[in-house]
């Protein structure tokens, strides 16, 4: 994902001397995203070769893909029909708390927006009540 461009000068009708792009790069392992990320950087490069043109990639942050307590992650599964289990390199307050040790997962509810982080954001309220649903379930079950 990008999220975030800063453009030089930033005129509508100027060309830019400078652009810096933020990627925000996931994958189900360390290995992959770092493979990910590295396949991205070879093809900016393969566009802008005899461009005139470069490009310099920098790592600002890197968190690795987080693992979440196995027991609740597969009775959310369980409990929503067989849902995927994805793994996450977000730093939500579960991944804050699984990374210290604390029991952790999380439940994606469905946004038909597919708009995340932003004032935009929504889920139904029946989508909610189910995300609800399956938390009580898991909670109960593993008490």
């Amino acid at each position: 994902t990008v999220g975030r461009l800063e453009v030089i000068p930033g005129g509508t009708n100027v060309i830019a001397s400078s652009v810096s792009a933020w990627l925000d790069a996931r994958a189900g392992t360390d290995e992959a995203t770092r493979a990910l990320v590295a396949g991205i950087e070879g093809r900016i490069h393969d566009l802008l070769d005899g461009s005139g043109c470069s490009a310099t990639v920098t790592e600002e942050s890197w968190s690795s893909v987080l693992r979440f307590d196995p027991t609740l992650a597969n009775g959310f599964a369980g409990t929503l029909g067989g849902v995927p289990l994805l793994a996450s390199g977000a730093g939500h307050d579960a991944g804050v708390l699984a990374t210290n040790g604390i029991a952790s997962a999380m439940v994606f509810v469905r946004n038909p927006t597919g708009i995340s982080h932003s004032p935009e954001e929504f889920a139904e309220f029946d989508d909610c009540l189910a995300g609800v649903d399956a938390l009580e379930t898991v909670l109960r079950s593993v008490l």
